[in-house]
C-alpha cells in the first residue's frame, strides 16, 4: 500500500497558519505594530483604508533590516527574537514565533521598504500571495514600512466572513489602543481614510490614557502603585461613580503586553466590593511587571493569555493595592461618620519629619504705649471709676458720656404703633365643612364597591395580578413595560413625528473616539426618537433636547446601553437599525424588577400592555403574562 502522508507545500502551510494568526484586519495591525515596537522605533504611523480591508500600512523609524534579513523575514519560523527553546522563558519582545509576516504575505498583496541607519540604500520588496514579485534597491529613510493591500484576495470565503467597516474599524481601534497604551514613550499617529484619528506624542502613562480615551478621563483616575518582590503594580483605576454597564475600558498589561485575564479581573472587582451598582464594570489601566521566567506567554495563538506561576499571590497583591488606593484617596466610604476627612494625613506625608515653624518677634512692641488714636477716649474712661463717668436717662432715651463726648439717639416709636389704623371689628367666619377621614359605605352603591375590589395587586415587586372573568392574569412588570416602550419608540421612529422636550441647560456627554464614531452613525435614528443634538466634537456630544418619556438623568444610561448593544455593529437595514435602537431604549427605560408601583401605575401598565399589537411576548421573545383559570385553581384545591 502506498504512503498517504505527505508534506504540504509552503504556500498551503502559510495559508493554514494565517487562519490562526490573521483573523481580520485588526490582526494585521497588531502584528505589524508589535514588530515596529520590537524594532525599537520611537515614531510609529498607522495608515488604514476601508477599515483595513484595502490597506494596512505601518511606518516606523526603527532599526530596519539589511538585504538578507529583508528577504528572510518572510520565511516561516524566521525570527530575530529568540535563538533556542530556553529563550521562551525569558521573553522581552512582543513576537517570537516568526509566523506573522509569512502568514500575512500568503493572503495579501504586501510591499516592504526597509533601510538600516548605516546603509546608504534600502530594500524594496513586493510579494503577492507568498510569491516574490520584485526586489529592488531604493533610496529610503531609516526604518521599515509594511503595506498590506487587498487582504484575503485569494481566499474569498474568509473575506466574506468579515463584518461591516464599522465593526472592523472598531477592532482595529482596539488593537491600536492596546499597543499605544502599553508604550507611552513612543509617538503614535493613526490615520483612517485620510483623516487623522490619533496623534499621541511620547508622554507618561496618565497623559497617554487621557489622550486615547477623552479629556474628561483625567478626573476619573485614581493612581495605583505597589512594589513587591513578586510583582510591581502601577497604573490607574477609575472612581466607582464612573463605572459603566459595558466592558471595554479594562486593560491589563503584563511586561508591556496586553492580556486578558478573568482571574485578575475578579481581583479588581473584589477590591470594588460594595462600591459598585449591580452589573457595573469599573474602568482600569493596570501595568504589571513580573520576572519573565514566572510567566508563560506561549499558550494562545494571539498571545493575549498568560499563565502565571503564583496566581493566588498576584490576586491578593492586586486586590490589596487597589483597595489601598481607593481608601487613600477617600473614594471608599468609612464607618466613622463623625470623622473630619479634612484632618486626615495623606499617605505620602506620614513618613516626613515635622519642621519647626519660624516665629518672628517684634522687640519694639509695647502694649502700654499711649496711642494718639486712643487719647480722646481715655479721658472719659478715667472718670468711670467714680460712678459718675456715664449716666443713662430712661426718660429722654439718650446716652450721656462724660469727658465732653455725647451722642443723641432719635426716639423710637413704641410697639403699639405697628397696629395703628387696623380695624378692631371682628371678622365673622363662614361655617366650614370638613370631610371625615372615614369613608362610609353610603357614599358608593353596591355595584361600585364590587367594582373597586376588582383591582390589581403587586406581588414581590415583580408581578402584577389582575382578576378577569375566567380567573386571573399574572403580568411580568418589566417585560410588559419593555413591550409598551418598544412599540412606542418604533412607532415614533417609523410613522409619527416624535416629540421632544428642550433642556434648559444642554447636556455634555464625553465618549471615546470609537464610541463617537458609533454615535455619529446612530444620530439620524436617535433624532427620530426625540433627541436633539447641538454639536458633536471629537470627544463629546451636546444634547439640547430629549424624548418626552426620558428624564435628564436617564440620557447617559440610555446611550451607554445603546453603545453596549451595538458593539458588534450597526445593522445595514434601516428597519433593523430602528428595531435594535427601540429594543435597547426599551430595555434601559423599562421599570425594573423590585420597583414598587402604585395601583394607578399597575392599571396603566396592564391596560397599556393589552393595547399593544403583540402583548404576548416582550421585544426579546419572552412571555409577558400568564393566565390562570378558576378551574385550574379549583384543581389545585381538589388534590
Amino acid at each position: 500500500m502506498s504512503s498517504i502522508i505527505q508534506l504540504l507545500p509552503d504556500h498551503v502551510a502559510n495559508q493554514i497558519a494565517a487562519g490562526e494568526v490573521v483573523q481580520r484586519p485588526a490582526s494585521v495591525v497588531k502584528e505589524l505594530l508589535e514588530n515596529a515596537v520590537d524594532a525599537k522605533a520611537t515614531d510609529i504611523k498607522l495608515i488604514i483604508k476601508d477599515a483595513g480591508k484595502s490597506l494596512v500600512q505601518v511606518i516606523d523609524n526603527g532599526m530596519g533590516m539589511n538585504v538578507t534579513d529583508a528577504r528572510l523575514c518572510f520565511e516561516r519560523h524566521a525570527t530575530s527574537k529568540i535563538r533556542q527553546a530556553e529563550d521562551l522563558f525569558s521573553l522581552a519582545t512582543k513576537g517570537f514565533r516568526g509566523e506573522a509576516l509569512a502568514s500575512i504575505a500568503a493572503i495579501a498583496h504586501m510591499e516592504m521598504k526597509t533601510k538600516q541607519d548605516q546603509d546608504e540604500l534600502g530594500t524594496h520588496i513586493i510579494i503577492e500571495g507568498s510569491k516574490f514579485v520584485s526586489q529592488e534597491v531604493a533610496v529610503l529613510p531609516k526604518g521599515t514600512s509594511f503595506a498590506v493591500k487587498n487582504l484575503f484576495f485569494n481566499i474569498p470565503a474568509r473575506r466574506n466572513f468579515l463584518k461591516s467597516d464599522t465593526v472592523e474599524f472598531r477592532h482595529v481601534m482596539d488593537e491600536f489602543q492596546r499597543v499605544a497604551l502599553a508604550h507611552p514613550n513612543i509617538h503614535f499617529t493613526f490615520y483612517h481614510n485620510g483623516s487623522e484619528m490619533y496623534n499621541l506624542p511620547a508622554a507618561g502613562y496618565r497623559q497617554r490614557i487621557v489622550g486615547i480615551m477623552s479629556g474628561k478621563t483625567n478626573e476619573k483616575l485614581v493612581p495605583v502603585n505597589e512594589d513587591t518582590e513578586i510583582i510591581n503594580v502601577q497604573g490607574f483605576v477609575c472612581k466607582p461613580e464612573f463605572a459603566k454597564k459595558s466592558r471595554g475600558e479594562q486593560f491589563f498589561f503584563v511586561n508591556d503586553r496586553f492580556i486578558k485575564s478573568g482571574y485578575l479581573h475578579h481581583a479588581v472587582m473584589a477590591a470594588y466590593d460594595g462600591l459598585l451598582k449591580d452589573g457595573s464594570q469599573p474602568s482600569y489601566f493596570l501595568y504589571l511587571q513580573v520576572p519573565p521566567n514566572t510567566i508563560d506567554i506561549n499558550i494562545h495563538p494571539t498571545k493575549t493569555e498568560i499563565k502565571f506561576d503564583d496566581e493566588q499571590a498576584l490576586y491578593a497583591i492586586l486586590r490589596a493595592s487597589i483597595k489601598h488606593s481607593l481608601g487613600q484617596f477617600n473614594v471608599a466610604p468609612v464607618l466613622d461618620f463623625d470623622r473630619d476627612a479634612n484632618l486626615d494625613t495623606p499617605y505620602h506625608y506620614k513618613d516626613l519629619e515635622a519642621e519647626t515653624p519660624t516665629i518672628q518677634v517684634d522687640g519694639t512692641f509695647n502694649p502700654f504705649t499711649d496711642d494718639k488714636t486712643n487719647q480722646h477716649y481715655s479721658k472719659s474712661s478715667s472718670n468711670s471709676g467714680s460712678g459718675s463717668g456715664s449716666s443713662y436717662s430712661s426718660g429722654s432715651n439718650s446716652n450721656s458720656y462724660s469727658g465732653g463726648y455725647s451722642k443723641r439717639v432719635e426716639p423710637t416709636a413704641s410697639w403699639e404703633s405697628l397696629y395703628v389704623g387696623l380695624e378692631t371689628e371682628s371678622i365673622e367666619s363662614s361655617p366650614f365643612t370638613f370631610e371625615n377621614e372615614e369613608v362610609t359605605s353610603s357614599l358608593f352603591n353596591d355595584d361600585e364597591i364590587e367594582q373597586a375590589t376588582q383591582g390589581t395587586y403587586q406581588i414581590h415587586k415583580k408581578y402584577i395580578v389582575s382578576p378577569i372573568k375566567s380567573g386571573m392574569v399574572i403580568v411580568d412588570q418589566q417585560r410588559a413595560h419593555q413591550r409598551i416602550l418598544y412599540e412606542q419608540f418604533l412607532l415614533n421612529m417609523t410613522v409619527n413625528q416624535a416629540s421632544s422636550q428642550q433642556l434648559l441647560f444642554p447636556l455634555n456627554l464625553f465618549y471615546s473616539s470609537g464610541e463617537m464614531e458609533l454615535i455619529e452613525e446612530l444620530k439620524p435614528s436617535l433624532e427620530t426618537t426625540g433627541f436633539v443634538f447641538d454639536e458633536a466634537q471629537t470627544d463629546h456630544i451636546v444634547i439640547s433636547g430629549i424624548p418626552v418619556n426620558i428624564t435628564e438623568s436617564e440620557v447617559s444610561l440610555v446611550i451607554e446601553q445603546l453603545l453596549s448593544d451595538l458593539q458588534d455593529g450597526i445593522p445595514a437595514n434601516s428597519y433593523s437599525q430602528n428595531d435594535t435602537i427601540a429594543k435597547s431604549m426599551a430595555k434601559s427605560l423599562a421599570v425594573k424588577t423590585g420597583s414598587y408601583l402604585t395601583e394607578k401605575e399597575q392599571d396603566n401598565l396592564v391596560n397599556g400592555l393589552f393595547a399593544c399589537k403583540d402583548p404576548n411576548i416582550s421585544p426579546f421573545q419572552k412571555p409577558t403574562f400568564i393566565t390562570m383559570r378558576v378551574e385550574d385553581i379549583d384543581k389545585k384545591f381538589a388534590l
